[in-house]
């Protein structure tokens, strides 16, 4: 139980004190920083006799309530109003060398020795750049952009944005103040395509970005490209014109016109700077030109060939859009049709189906003043039958006189002659599945009866037509 009472004392007294320091101080390289350091106690009887500043074991500040101050390096170290609760330094002329690890000891009597540490970070800011470098068109891998971050602490980091391919080196050194410097170069085989081409230097330094845009300059020769002629230049057109574009880096200072044959221009030629106009189009005209364009690095040359017609050519409207247009509704509309076509085909076929065992249609003859026959249509059966059973045939007056038994058969036959016509009549209206078979014994009849037209048609003589 004692025992327990005198650790519990002695934990009341180490809670009763303290020393406090910040655990991380940053200073800027050739600035200034405070290293607070604060010491605390609930015990009045406790008093601060020596508080030591100490870097690396070595100590190299040093204050007494009784003694006062002792500091080795006194130009860039001072304490800051010390007291027995507060003994903050300062350090100025920051050195990359003063980064490091300070221990802020405090010895009291009676409770003896506390001490707290912080951690000092000397930083630098960098001073960032880039530029772009001309070079000249070539085979060969030139740096054409470069960047750097110089006296940095930490060192910066370095990338790149850009569309281009190439290759980045990028170098840091270490300056003897402690900071860091860094170059990096962008690479490529230049062509005149990249000339004016954007790329960003992107420099990244404790977690903040810096970009810097570049356009890149590479030098080449002019590139020469001819405009105007349409093919379409005849006889003794007006106002015709050829354009000589030229790109260069620098930039094209000449402009010449030639012949390709090395003849002097045409009369009715002329040339102006990039253009050569042409008053009137002749024979004279029919040729190649040239325009060589010249600038600081070297002259090229562009051409041009001119034929001349004898009458100009008709320029046609693209209707491409109108025409495919035309095709797909001709083709909708082939379509329908076809639709059209098939339902009233299957719409006959149907009803031609359906009346060829339902069809009666009356036919009247006319006779020389006796009372109209009546015929009803017959079924093919109705014909295999013998004829007399198909019942007695009134006289039309339309034979000539014969036996009683003569007569009746003469006058059957004529009217069955005269029920075929009827039903073949219907056979071209309503289509080939009312069309009637002849019987066999009307065969010789048929033949004497029928007489050609004169249109290739065969009708009866004796037939009455309505």
């Amino acid at each position: 139980m004692l025992l327990w009472l005198v650790l519990c004392g002695l934990c009341g007294v180490l809670q009763a004190q303290d020393v406090t320091t910040k655990d991380k101080v940053t200073g800027m390289l050739g600035g200034e920083v405070i290293l607070p350091c604060t010491f605390t106690s609930n015990d009045p009887s406790v008093h601060v006799s020596q508080v030591i500043w100490r870097r690396d074991g070595v100590n190299m500040a040093a204050f007494s309530p009784q003694h006062g101050t002792h500091v080795q390096d006194n130009v860039r170290i001072q304490f800051v109003d010390p007291t027995q609760t507060s003994a903050a330094i300062r350090i100025t002329k920051l050195l990359a060398a003063d980064e490091g690890e300070y221990v802020c000891e405090v010895t009291t009597f009676p409770a003896g020795n506390r001490l707290a540490t912080t951690r000092l970070t000397v930083q630098a800011t960098p001073q960032n750049s880039a530029a772009a470098v001309s070079v000249v068109a070539g085979d060969q891998e030139m740096t054409v952009a470069t960047c750097k971050s110089a006296n940095a602490r930490p060192p910066s980091r370095i990338t790149w944005q850009t569309t281009l391919n190439g290759n980045v080196t990028t170098d840091t050194t270490n300056n003897t103040d402690g900071t860091f410097t860094t170059i990096s170069n962008f690479r490529i085989t230049p062509a005149w395509t990249a000339d004016k081409a954007k790329i960003t230097c992107v420099i990244t330094y404790e977690s903040k970005e810096t970009q810097i845009p570049l356009v890149l300059s590479v030098q080449y020769s002019p590139v020469v490209t001819i405009e105007g002629y349409d093919d379409n230049w005849h006889l003794n057109r007006n106002g015709a014109y050829l354009t000589c574009n030229a790109q260069g880096n620098p930039p094209p200072t000449e402009f010449t016109w030639k012949t390709a044959d090395g003849s002097p221009l045409p009369e009715s030629v002329h040339a102006k700077g990039n253009i050569l106009y042409v008053d009137q189009v002749d024979e004279r005209v029919n040729k190649t030109f040239l325009c060589e364009v010249t600038n600081a690095l070297g002259s090229r040359a562009g051409h041009q060939e001119v034929v001349v017609r004898e009458h100009a050519v008709r320029t046609q409207t693209n209707h491409a859009g109108a025409i495919a247009g035309g095709v797909i509704g001709g083709v909708l509309v082939l379509l329908l049709l076809a639709a059209v076509i098939f339902v009233v085909i299957r719409r006959g076929g149907m009803n031609s189906s359906k009346g060829r065992g339902s069809y009666s249609p009356k036919t009247r003859v006319f006779g020389t003043g006796k009372p109209s026959q009546e015929f009803a249509y017959q079924d093919d059966s109705d014909l295999d039958r013998p004829l007399k059973s198909q019942g007695p045939m009134r006289d039309s007056g339309l034979s000539p006189s014969l036996g009683e038994d003569d007569e009746d058969e003469e006058e059957r036959m004529k009217y069955k002659v005269l029920e075929d016509e009827e039903e073949e009549e219907k056979f071209n209206e309503v289509g080939p599945m009312l069309q009637l078979r002849p019987h066999p014994q009307l065969d010789s009849y048929l033949d004497d009866d029928m007489e050609s037209q004169t249109d290739g048609s065969i009708i009866s003589r004796t037939a009455v037509y309505v």
